[in-house]
């Protein structure tokens, strides 16, 4: 079993609501080798006072406001550990994260990742449930479909994150996916270990990928083109990630168009002359098919409107 050192990076913006108990979590890792960096971004709302109390049980960074992505960079920059777990202030890590997935991926002697599901937890209604992570599917497809956890279900070779640059500072949604197409384009090593112990809270639409889907999609589109490109270049893209992206770029129309219709429609007509839809799976219903093949997308959508 590994003992290598975890340094436990929280970014810290006005998370007053949720940051003690992340913190907790953090130090109840049953991992021995440990350390927990906060790197308060600027808060405004009480959440410094809260990390005070923590005294020498944290380390505790202030920086002016930069974002999530600097803290992250910041707490990379101060980390004493081999591996770094990242923790968003509003999530939380069940005690045995750490130590299991050193466990379950043979102490990371062949990673530079380790990657788990993580636990979707509502706030709001108290529903719970494990994301979805199909680990038979390749890479890729794992990322073209969104399945590569929440920031908090990796370990990050502290090695391996340097050699990319860590988190990109300008990227202001989709973070961790922006990073993980870095990492797979690089060749790191991604080791799965299937058990889950990472938590995301859902707790209001007004978080950073929740509050302008739009922008979410542009730039999810942008990355999922530039997967696209890398790979064909080296001729990896197969059917089944045309099929993916497809699908993912279909699923992005049809929640455009909840808002936007025409814009929808511009969007769904522009993947579809770049081959990249394929209607299928849960938007994809047996009624909507139909629709879609007798009205067209604007059509079937209209129709759709009518029955919400």
């Amino acid at each position: 079993m590994s003992t290598a050192r975890v340094t436990i990076g929280i970014p810290c913006f006005n998370a007053a609501r949720w940051i003690a108990a992340s913190v907790e979590s953090a130090l109840a890792q049953t991992w021995p080798e440990k350390e927990v960096i906060v790197v308060d971004d600027g808060s405004t709302d009480g959440s410094t006072e809260i990390l005070e109390k923590f005294g020498a049980a944290i380390r505790l960074v202030r920086t002016d406001h930069r974002g999530g992505n600097h803290a992250r960079n910041e707490a990379l920059r101060q980390a004493t550990g081999d591996w770094l777990q990242f923790l968003d202030a509003d999530d939380y890590l069940e005690p045995e994260k750490l130590a299991r997935q050193f466990a379950e991926a043979d102490g990371g002697a062949a990673a530079d990742v380790i990657y788990s599901p993580t636990w979707m937890e509502d706030t709001r209604t108290g529903h719970r449930e494990r994301g979805v992570l199909d680990p038979t599917r390749d890479l890729y497809v794992q990322w073209i479909t969104w399945q590569l956890p929440q920031t908090g279900g990796c370990l990050w070779r502290r090695s391996a994150l340097d050699t990319l640059g860590g988190w990109k500072e300008s990227q202001p949604c989709c973070q961790e996916h922006e990073l993980y197409l870095r990492a797979l384009q690089a060749g790191l090593r991604f080791v799965f270990a299937p058990t889950p112990h990472a938590v995301y809270r859902l707790w209001s639409e007004e978080t950073v990928c929740r509050r302008d889907p739009r922008m979410v999609i542009r730039l999810r589109t942008a990355l999922i083109d530039a997967l696209q490109s890398w790979m064909q270049e080296r001729g990896l893209w197969r059917d089944e990630h045309r099929q993916a992206a497809g699908r993912a770029c279909f699923e992005m129309s049809r929640t455009l168009a909840k808002t936007d219709l025409r814009t929808a429609a511009a969007y769904h007509r522009d993947r579809a002359e770049h081959g990249l839809i394929h209607v299928s799976g849960p938007s994809a219903p047996p009624a909507y098919r139909i629709a879609r093949r007798l009205v067209g997308f604007t059509g079937a959508e209209k129709l759709a409107a009518m029955r919400r």
